[in-house]
C-alpha cells in the first residue's frame, strides 16, 4: 500500500485503547412498531442464488451461519430446501422476478409470499431492487437450467425459460415501494422488511426518504450494494461501469438518512467487496450497522476464482449443477469453514474496534477514520465526506452537498422533480 497517496485510509486508533469483552456483536432490525424485531449478526453472507451456486455449496452455506450464529442471505432465486436443511437464519430476497412468491403470470402472489414466509427459519424479508453487479438490467434463466430442485423453489415450470425484469412490477413510486413493504410485514406477521439496491439516481435514494417522512411508513433496514460486487452473469459494461461504488454509495445513503433524522428508526447495512476487519470497520464508522460480503464466504467454501460459473464446470462444485462435480464439496468440512471464516473476521474486527477504544462497531463514527486527501492533507472521513449533520436535509439543505437533489426528489415518483 503506498499509504502517501490518496485515497489511502487508516483507522484512528486510541491510547486509551482496550479489549472489548463483546465476541459476537449483533444490532437489533425492526422500526417502531415491528413485531419480530431480529437480532442479527454485525457480519453475514450476501445473497447468493441457488442455481447459481449447487445444492451442496447453499446447504454448506446455511449450516455454516447455523453453527456460527449469523444469516444467510437468500439470493432472490427463492427459499431451496436446501437453504432450509442447513438449519440457518435466512433473509429471504424478492426481486422482480418474485420467485418463491411468484403467480403464473409472473407478478407478484401474496398467499404464497404469506404461506412461506410464516416458516421462523426466515428471519426478515428484503426487497431487491437492483445489485451492485448489473444494477437496472434484469435476467433471464434458460429453461435448458431450469431442474426440478430449480423450479419448486422459484415456483415455476421445469424447463421453462424465466424472465426477471429490470424493474418491479408490484410497484412503481416511492409511496408505492412503502406500501408493499408494509403489505409483506402484515402478510409475514411481522417480520422487518426492507429493500437492497445500488445506488444510481442520488434523487431516488432522497425520494425515498422523502416518501417515508409523508407516510409516516418505515422500511426496517437499507442494504447498499456497492458497484464492485460481481456475478457472473453480469455483462462487462455494467460490471465496470454501472452503479456507484459503495464507500459513495453507502456516504449518500448515509446522509440521506441522517438528514432526514431516519436513522434512528432505520438500520444500514452495505455489501460489496467487504472481506477485512478494517474494511467491515470503516463501512460501520461511516453508517453501517452491519456488512454483508459473498466474496469472502465464497472463498470459505474453497473458490479458486476458475472464471468457470456460467459453464456449469465449476472445478470446485460450487457454482455448478452438475451432481458429479458437486460431490467434491463436502458439507460437514465446508460449513466448519464458513463458521470459522466469521468468527476469526469479527475476532479481528473486535481487535480493530478495542484499538478504537470502543466496545461495539457502533460506537465507531467518522471520525475514527482518516483520509489522505493529498500526499500532504488527511481528513475525518466526517470532513473528507462532507458528511451531512443530523436534519440538516430538513433544516438547511441548501448548506449540504445535496440541495440540488434534495429539490429533484419527490415522494409521488421516481423521477426527477421540475
Amino acid at each position: 500500500l503506498d499509504v502517501d497517496k490518496p485515497p489511502y485510509e487508516w483507522l484512528a486508533h486510541s491510547i486509551a485503547a482496550i479489549h472489548p469483552k463483546e465476541t459476537d456483536p449483533r444490532i437489533l432490525v425492526g422500526a417502531p412498531g415491528t413485531g419480530q424485531p431480529y437480532s442479527a449478526s454485525v457480519f453475514n453472507i450476501s445473497a447468493m442464488s441457488f442455481g447459481a451456486l449447487g445444492a451442496h455449496a447453499i446447504e454448506a452455506l446455511s449450516k455454516g451461519a447455523s453453527l456460527g450464529g449469523f444469516y444467510h442471505d437468500t439470493g432472490e432465486g427463492g427459499v431451496s430446501r436446501y437453504h432450509r436443511h442447513g438449519g440457518g437464519d435466512l433473509v429471504w430476497e424478492l426481486g422482480s422476478g418474485y420467485f418463491g412468491c411468484r403467480a403464473a403470470d409472473g407478478s407478484f402472489d401474496a398467499k404464497r409470499f404469506a404461506d412461506t414466509s410464516q416458516d421462523p427459519q426466515i428471519k426478515m424479508i428484503e426487497v431487491k431492487l437492483s445489485q451492485g453487479a448489473k444494477p437496472g438490467h434484469g435476467g433471464v434463466l434458460p429453461g435448458e437450467k431450469v431442474t426440478r430442485e430449480i423450479a419448486e423453489a422459484r415456483g415455476i415450470a421445469v424447463g421453462q425459460t424465466c424472465v426477471s425484469p429490470p424493474a418491479h412490477t408490484a410497484f412503481s413510486t416511492p409511496i408505492e415501494m412503502l406500501e408493499f413493504v408494509a403489505r409483506l410485514r402484515d402478510l409475514s406477521g411481522g417480520k422487518p422488511v426492507g429493500i437492497k439496491f445500488a445506488v444510481g439516481n442520488r434523487w431516488e435514494t432522497l425520494a425515498i426518504c422523502k416518501a417515508m417522512l409523508e407516510t409516516g411508513l418505515r422500511v426496517d433496514f437499507m442494504v447498499v450494494d456497492g458497484g464492485e460486487g460481481g456475478t457472473g452473469a453480469a455483462p462487462a459494461e455494467f460490471l465496470d461501469h454501472v452503479g456507484a461504488p459503495l464507500r459513495q454509495a453507502l456516504v449518500l445513503t448515509r446522509n440521506a438518512l441522517v438528514g432526514t433524522g431516519l436513522k434512528e428508526d432505520i438500520r444500514l447495512a452495505c455489501s460489496g467487496k467487504q472481506i477485512s476487519a478494517f474494511s467491515l470497520a470503516s463501512s460501520m464508522a461511516l453508517g453501517a450497522d452491519w456488512v454483508n460480503t459473498a466474496r469472502g464466504f465464497m472463498f470459505a467454501l474453497g473458490c479458486i476464482q476458475s472464471l468457470n460459473c456460467h459453464n456449469n464446470t465449476c472445478p470446485t462444485g460450487i457454482a455448478t449443477t452438475d451432481k458429479l462435480r458437486q460431490r467434491g464439496l463436502d458439507i460437514e468440512d465446508k460449513a466448519a469453514r464458513v463458521r470459522n471464516f466469521h468468527r476469526n473476521t469479527i475476532s479481528a474486527l473486535m481487535e480493530v474496534v478495542g484499538a478504537a477504544g470502543c466496545e461495539h462497531p457502533s460506537q465507531l463514527t467518522p471520525r475514527h477514520v482518516m483520509h489522505r486527501v493529498t500526499e500532504d492533507i488527511a481528513y475525518t472521513a466526517e470532513r473528507a465526506y462532507q458528511l451531512v449533520k443530523p436534519g440538516q436535509l430538513l433544516q438547511a439543505p441548501e448548506e449540504t452537498q445535496l440541495a440540488r437533489e434534495w429539490k429533484m426528489a419527490q415522494a409521488g415518483s421516481f423521477h426527477p422533480a421540475g
